[in-house]
């Protein structure tokens, strides 16, 4: 398939007409029955093995699985179809229709079912292992059609909401799946039976809306399957690596799951230990835990105004590890109490400083990995996406084995519960930094999305000309010294900047650019070395399919008026002509910035009188139609930007 077949067949949804949030998408065909389905799917998986746990755990005397390993016993088997067949699933995922592969999905899980409702009613915990490794397989054949069929049927503007829902959907379908799983096994005589009949209906349920979800084309239809899982695996994350944004994102969601299951893996000794709770409290940490993810997930929409929004992951990671470490300095200092029920622990101020902590380090532990998915999806390539996901998966089982032995490390070396959480706080700090300064893309749109928010109130119109993939050149009106930050704020894909040199000697701005790799360039007279290199740089960056933005008047304005704008952008298209490229030309404009903090209206420097206009200046940018490069001339760009001033 040509990179061009690619493309098309990854946007089917280009004709679909835009919505005005996250929820909207419950009423189209592409999405709701996807959605029920694979909610049907994460609540039947934990219905079925908290059941199988408590049953083994309480119920049943079994002399080669002590209740004590029962737990860490169905989690391992669960877990291991994620090392064993994650390559595989990848592949089947890209060569084969989605709605294909969900549908035979959802009928392994009706057959593993029907054997696992055997099992309940025959008290055989054999049967019921083994259901639980296939259903630990039925989830790693999901895992990547779930992440690679949303960018197939959702544009760039529903990516994140769409994760978002997702997301929330999963922690509400494991949280209901483990309650009702524990309530059912727990009913004296029928409670097997209970079980075993939800089970198989709800696999049933979730086949039944399968058959709604429409077809979704395979992106790599030719792609022969490698059984290896081993040689499959290495190439998976060789391929991911070639995209170093990608590859460092899918390690940064590991580490979410190495975080979430720390917490999670600890809630009940922490319950017991640390709170003197019941097993009732045990289960409002967790629902604690699962509403705030899914509070987090959903804020990811609104936070990132329908984009796919990076800046969002450093506020997450700032939020978790904060959260994290306030949870082990509220509940070092709880003194000694007899164990208590859940009237008697929220009744008590002290805890509620407890259950505020657990919520809100999920609530950042949301807005930080649905942007990260987000990410993944929209920047790999669409025939390689459901493997580099099946990698992710893989990844993902290991941190979570990984936080595992650490956890029981700590524990056996006389760390407390709390001094975990501490360390896996501080643990979070270390590791977010590090990939931040790997990949300072995600900094960067912090600090835009920041000034685009708190230092600004930014609205952006016509940001539907945008492109989402593909070589462009932006050019825009110069009014500030933080111009190409609000730039940054306006668009989901990273931009490289042509700019004046001498503004790499301004502080903060100037570290600031050149982490963005910014493009500095200087008059010919005065530096022919860097005038030439910024050509050629700007050349490279098209020719590589990525967004140039150049300021063609040339300087910041010194009175408020759009100058004339100078012939680089002719040089710029003709030397993209000779690397084979002919990139559109975006206008936009940056308005009502003259007079804000970062202009030059008080005696020609920025911040004389910051406070002029208030706390929160109101500006904004207006996008406009594409120009064909064969169209382009400074004297029509010149009109199109002021065209867009006086909007």
């Amino acid at each position: 398939m040509s990179q061009e077949q690619a493309r098309m067949a990854d946007h089917p949804r280009a004709a679909e007409p835009s919505h005005p949030n996250q929820f909207a998408l419950l009423r189209q065909r592409r999405f709701a029955p996807f959605f029920w389905t694979q909610f049907a799917g994460a609540a039947n998986d934990n219905l079925f093995k908290f059941a199988f746990t408590v049953m083994v755990t309480y119920q049943l005397s079994v002399s080669w699985m002590p209740p004590s390993m029962a737990g860490l016993v169905i989690g391992a088997l669960f877990i291991l179809p994620f090392l064993l067949f994650s390559a595989t699933s990848g592949q089947l995922t890209d060569k084969f229709d989605k709605t294909r592969m969900i549908r035979f999905v959802k009928n392994l899980e009706i057959a593993i079912m029907l054997v696992a409702a055997w099992g309940f009613l025959a008290s055989s915990a054999a049967v019921l292992l083994a259901c639980t490794f296939l259903m630990g397989l039925h989830s790693t054949l999901f895992g990547p059609v779930k992440f690679a069929y949303m960018p197939q049927v959702l544009n760039e503007r529903e990516l994140t909401g769409g994760n978002g829902m997702v997301e929330m959907g999963t922690f509400v379908a494991i949280l209901l799946g483990q309650v009702a799983g524990g309530l059912l096994v727990a009913v004296p005589d029928i409670g097997h039976a209970w079980v075993a009949a939800t089970c198989v209906l709800l696999a049933l349920a979730g086949r039944a809306v399968a058959q709604f979800i429409p077809s979704v084309p395979a992106t790599d239809p030719g792609l022969s399957i490698n059984w290896n899982p081993v040689t499959e695996t290495w190439r998976n994350l060789r391929l991911a690596h070639a995209s170093p944004v990608v590859f460092r994102s899918l390690l940064g969601i590991s580490w979410m799951w190495f975080f979430g299951a720390v917490f999670l893996s600890q809630f009940p000794s922490f319950a017991k230990e640390v709170l003197h709770g019941d097993a009732h409290v045990a289960s409002l940490l967790l629902v604690v835990f699962s509403v705030g993810i899914g509070v987090g997930s959903l804020l990811c929409e609104v936070l990132s105004r329908r984009h796919v929004e990076i800046g969002l992951v450093p506020l997450g990671a700032i939020g978790m590890s904060v959260f994290a470490i306030d949870l082990y300095f509220a509940s070092r200092s709880l003194p000694p109490a007899p164990e208590m029920g859940l009237g008697a622990f929220v009744a008590q101020a002290a805890h509620w400083r407890v259950m505020a902590d657990l919520a809100l380090l999920s609530l950042f532990a949301g807005l930080y990995s649905v942007p990260m998915y987000a990410l993944i999806q929209m920047r790999s390539q669409p025939t390689h996406r459901a493997r580099i996901i099946a990698a992710n998966n893989i990844l993902n089982a290991l941190f979570m084995i990984g936080s595992s032995l650490i956890a029981g490390a700590l524990l056996g070396a006389g760390f407390s519960v709390p001094q975990i959480f501490l360390f896996t706080g501080i643990a979070n700090a270390i590791v977010a930094f590090y990939i931040f300064l790997l990949v300072p893309e995600y900094l960067l749109r912090f600090v835009a999305w920041v000034a685009s928010r708190f230092v600004y109130r930014f609205k952006i119109r016509g940001d539907e000309h945008l492109p989402t993939q593909g070589a462009a050149i932006l050019v825009c009106n110069h009014v500030s010294f933080v111009d190409a930050v609000l730039l940054m704020a306006a668009s989901p894909r990273p931009i490289y900047f042509v700019m004046d040199h001498r503004i790499f000697r301004v502080p903060v701005l100037g570290w600031l650019f050149r982490l963005a790799k910014a493009i500095p360039i200087a008059p010919q007279k005065d530096d022919p070395a860097v005038y030439a290199a910024a050509f050629e740089r700007a050349a490279q960056v098209l020719r590589e399919g990525d967004l140039l933005a150049i300021f063609p008047e040339g300087g910041i304005t010194r009175d408020g008026q759009l100058q004339l704008f100078k012939g680089g952008i002719m040089k710029i298209l003709d030397r993209a002509r000779e690397e084979g490229v002919a990139p559109p030309v975006i206008p936009m404009a940056l308005t009502n910035l003259w007079g804000s903090y970062f202009s030059r209206i008080e005696r020609g420097t920025a911040m004389a009188r910051p406070f002029r206009r208030g706390l929160f200046n109101r500006v904004g940018l207006n996008v406009g139609p594409a120009v064909p490069a064969a169209l382009v001339q400074p004297e029509l760009l010149h009109a199109r930007v002021a065209g867009l001033l006086a909007d």
